[in-house]
This record gives C-alpha cells, sequence and structure tokens, in this order.
C-alpha cells in the first residue's frame, strides 16, 4: 500500500506559484513533485478563489485592533475620572482645598 504525501502549505504555495509562473507545463511540473495534474489545478483554482481574504484578513484584524483599543481607552478614560473624584473628595477630607 503506497503511503499519502502531504505537502505543507507553504510547499503547496510554492508549488503553485510555479503553475501561474508558467515556466513550465503543468505537466513537467507535475512530474517534477510527483502530483497529478488535477491536483496541480484544483490547487491553482483554489489559491485564485481565495486570494482575496489575504487582504480581507488584514481589514479584519485592523478592524479589531481598533474596536479593542477604543474599548480599552473608554475604560481608561473612566477610570481617570473615578480616581479624579476620589482625589478631590480626599482634598476636601484633608481640608488642601
Amino acid at each position: 500500500m503506497k503511503k499519502r504525501r502531504s505537502f505543507t502549505p507553504e510547499k503547496k504555495a510554492q508549488i503553485v506559484l510555479e503553475v501561474l509562473r508558467e515556466d513550465k507545463t503543468l505537466a513537467e511540473l507535475a512530474n517534477e513533485y510527483g502530483i497529478h495534474q488535477a491536483q496541480l489545478s484544483r490547487w491553482k483554482k483554489d489559491f485564485i478563489e481565495n486570494m482575496p481574504m489575504i487582504f480581507k484578513k488584514k481589514e479584519q484584524e485592523i478592524e479589531k485592533l481598533k474596536k479593542s483599543h477604543e474599548k480599552e481607552k473608554e475604560e481608561l478614560v473612566k477610570e481617570i475620572g473615578q480616581l479624579t473624584v476620589e482625589v478631590n473628595w480626599i482634598k476636601k477630607k484633608s481640608g488642601l482645598q
């Protein structure tokens, strides 16, 4: 029984980039890597379909960071307000004001 080969995502990306360059035919690349031509075509199709997600992912991460920072900012402003009230109360009670 033949053991199934697996490729890392990095290796798949490298192979797909070679397919996209079109320096070699699909048959040559399939032979070179020992992969069926249909598999290479499937990887290429998946890669092309998912390319926009690379940019969307970055936008989503930026939006998450913005929301996180905004929430943290609100909490800090609230805490500053509370501390200001406490300082003013202490000053008033100690007679410094």
